[in-house]
């Protein structure tokens, strides 16, 4: 039973942040494109609830591939109250990004790495 609230969770979560970004008619095709994919393969490893967890090597796949700043720039408030932006950096520099200190996302402020 609990796997299948999990999951109902995981799919709830991936349907509000597509609708949510698709009303962003202003962001490229290729950005939004991506989207989907990163939420499909990473959502799990961002979501406010439960313990920092390292990304698989699918959501690893993913995030390689993403233009951080446009991503960023689709960032609505609605979307900061279901991933913690914490996990979100830890996942983008575990995966070997380099996420610059300052970097703004939505309404977070990446801090200086720790690495």
């Amino acid at each position: 039973m609990e796997i299948a609230n999990t999951r109902c969770l995981a799919f709830a979560m991936l349907m509000v942040a597509i609708i949510l970004i698709s009303g962003s008619h202003e962001v490229s095709a290729q950005c939004q494109a991506s989207v989907p994919a990163l939420i499909s393969q990473c959502s799990k490893f961002v979501q406010k609830a439960g313990p920092k967890i390292p990304p698989s090597a699918d959501c690893c796949a993913v995030v390689k591939g993403i233009d951080i700043p446009c991503v960023c720039n689709l960032i609505t408030k609605a979307i900061e109250n279901i991933i913690s932006f914490e996990k979100v950096v830890y996942v983008g520099r575990t995966c070997g990004l380099t996420i610059k200190s300052g970097t703004k996302c939505g309404s977070y402020t990446v801090p200086p790495s720790r690495f």
